[in-house]
């Protein structure tokens, strides 16, 4: 049954392809007002869409925008859930002029699809999609139950999933979950993601005067904000780049011999960082390798600065304030609220006489860890090698995605989590796209990660 699925897919590459044109067409731009319309479209498309091939499906309505819920249950109850996750939502396309077509007329050019959200997320969720049609046009059902859930936030943060999640646990109930929203190494090596870092993001603003001061009437008798935030927040790191915050490296979890050599499997060096970035050398914790600093070692960044005049020509004020926005990345096992009152303690405790300071905090999230025994993330692995002929790397990711961590604590299940994009998709940027062959590829991986799944005992969900 499976080969016959698999060449019906293959079969319907071009309507699998089609759907996802249709569904990039629509501008559902999360981040601008203007767009509140398109969202709508995009959410009710999908649910359209995925009642047309077969599921029960409608628009959960929210405080911000519709979540698509669907799903399909297997007659036979003891057989397995699959909760597929999404987001419909794409980045704003700006800047338009660099765009080689237009972000919204999908474009077929050299083997690639053209188009916002191509890849980041509306390809990766389609293959889904697609998959579960053809296991539907082909064999009438599923090998087992299957949930999907698409967001219409994921570009903004999220907003209002995490409380969906929560309120709807029973709803969501199954025995995994899959995300497809990240990266394949290159279209033959597939990477199974086994963590992601955690956040703690805030903006310090440090202020000395009620309004910006002539220099020569002041310098030198008022502490300058811009200075002395540069002097705090320089002091917040050595000169090899370990983070100086007492107790932030407290809870950091050591790796494993054997996970160190699971990561450095991945190709990434310093080369690649240079290459990457046109950075003249890679920097970082000289006792860890760029792949284990990358995903497995916290982090501190200053995100922005700014204070006084940075406008064109001269303008002499001595500032009254000087901000920043930091981050933090974190890995499993630190408690982001832990971290966040270190840092602002350490702030404090470097901050001089005559100047206050201020926070805004902008949230939080921890980070995550799969157990890579658990049968199913196995499934997925085997599922991947016989897709793409190669056994899939694992790798801690140095991003941050909530959606992982509130599905553990609501459903206490495992998280898969096998991307189909390309390193070179430029998501987020002008000219993104999706390789159909990676599309095509996603698809065949789904329909056999669904076929191992339907295998296995459960009852669970």
């Amino acid at each position: 049954m499976l080969e016959t699925v698999l060449a019906a897919a293959r079969a319907g590459e071009q309507q699998s392809l089609e759907h996802l044109i249709e569904l990039c067409a629509i501008p559902s731009v999360s981040a601008q007002p203007a767009h509140a319309r398109d969202i709508r479209h995009a959410s009710l498309w999908l649910s359209e869409h995925l009642r047309d091939i077969g599921l029960r499906a409608d628009m959960r309505e929210t405080a911000g925008n519709p979540i698509v819920y669907a799903e399909w249950r297997h007659p036979d109850p003891t057989r397995p859930t699959v909760l597929i996750y999404g987001h419909y939502d794409v980045q704003p396309p700006e800047p338009i002029e660099a765009w080689t077509s237009d972000p919204f007329t999908p474009t077929v050019r050299d083997g690639y699809l053209y188009a916002r959200g191509a890849s980041d997320n509306k390809g990766q969720f389609m293959a889904h999609v697609c998959a579960v049609e053809s296991w539907m046009r082909t064999t009438g059902g599923l090998p087992c139950s299957v949930k999907f859930m698409i967001e219409g936030e994921e570009e903004i943060g999220g907003t209002h999933l995490g409380e969906f999640i929560a309120r709807n646990a029973a709803l969501l109930a199954c025995d995994v979950a899959v995300i497809s929203d990240s990266e394949l190494l290159s279209r033959t090596q597939p990477v199974i993601t086994q963590g992601l870092r955690g956040l703690v993001y805030l903006e310090v603003e440090a202020r000395v005067a009620t309004r910006d001061l002539h220099s020569g009437s002041y310098g030198g008798n008022v502490q300058n904000p811009a200075m002395a935030l540069a002097q705090i927040l320089a002091g917040l790191k050595d000169a090899e780049g370990r983070v100086t915050v007492p107790g932030f490296y407290d809870d950091v979890r050591v790796l494993s011999v054997a996970e160190r050599a699971e990561l450095a499997r991945l190709p990434f060096s310093e080369a690649n960082i240079v290459a990457e970035t046109g950075a003249s050398m890679a920097f970082g914790e000289p006792e860890f390798t760029v792949t284990e600093r990358r995903g497995a070692r916290p982090t501190l960044e200053i995100n922005g600065i700014w204070g006084g005049y940075t406008g064109p020509g001269s303008k002499t004020v001595l500032p009254a304030t000087a901000s920043a926005k930091l981050s933090c990345r974190l890995v499993p096992n630190q408690d982001p609220a832990t971290i966040q009152a270190r840092v602002v303690d350490e702030i404090r405790r470097r901050c001089p006489p005559g100047v206050s300071l201020s926070f805004l905090f902008h949230g939080m999230s921890a980070g995550t860890l799969i157990d890579l025994d658990a049968p199913e993330i196995r499934a997925l692995q085997a599922a991947a090698q016989d897709t793409y002929g190669a056994r899939p790397l694992f790798a801690l990711e140095g991003g941050s995605l909530p959606v992982v961590l509130d599905l553990q604590r609501a459903l206490g299940k495992p998280i898969a989590m096998l991307g189909f994009g390309l390193p070179e998709d430029n998501i987020h940027a002008p000219n993104e796209r999706f390789a159909i062959e990676c599309y095509a590829h996603g698809i065949e991986a789904s329909i056999r990660f669904l076929d191992a799944i339907g295998r296995m005992p459960s009852g669970r969900a």
